[in-house]
């Protein structure tokens, strides 16, 4: 048995549930998330939880059981309280500012980078180096992040590009002056 699937998700009062099928939709105060699972687990509503149990012991099923789990628990989380991710901007000149939907990053290209968000995804830039996304949707907004910071990497030497703000750049010692 799954030590994470066979834990209930327990369910807030401000959240709420709709199970059709494979089809789970949850809406909370943050937004409205709903994903379709596949046929190797079912899905119970009890009263103030949801319980994922797996259909048989193949091992599709067995795979599946803690990670729809997870995925139920992550779209109840951010349904209710959202998420939150904080991306760092460092460099002489390398800035970020917003224009409607889009971010547009300076980062030291002969060009500055139009960036679009979707829609599910929030933007405060703070001091023009700070960026914080937030979102229902945690998958969503991990993928934004990444995208984000694949503008421009963080390298060892100086230190210089996007980076998380709870990521360590080991920086490295360059060519010994003569």
């Amino acid at each position: 048995m799954s030590r994470i699937g066979k834990v209930p998700i327990e369910v807030p009062d401000s959240v709420e549930i709709n199970l059709q099928g494979q089809t789970l939709t949850v809406k909370g105060p943050k937004g409205e998330l709903t994903r379709e699972f596949g046929d190797y687990v079912d899905i119970n509503v009890e009263e103030d939880s949801l319980v994922v149990t797996r259909r048989d012991d193949s091992r599709d099923s067995r795979g599946h059981h803690g990670l729809v789990r997870s995925l139920i628990s992550n779209m109840v989380h951010g349904a209710e309280k959202g998420y939150k991710r904080t991306l760092l901007i460092n460099g002489v000149g390398y800035r970020a500012e917003t224009y409607g939907d889009f971010i547009r990053f300076d980062l030291g290209y002969s060009h500055p980078i139009m960036f679009e968000l979707p829609e599910a995804v929030s933007v405060e830039i703070d001091r023009q180096t700070k960026v914080t996304l937030e979102s229902a949707d945690n998958e969503l907004l991990g993928q934004v992040a990444a995208k984000i910071r694949a503008l421009r990497k963080p390298e060892p030497y100086k230190g210089k590009g996007i980076r998380y703000s709870d990521e360590v750049i080991r920086r490295k010692a360059g060519k010994a002056g003569a």
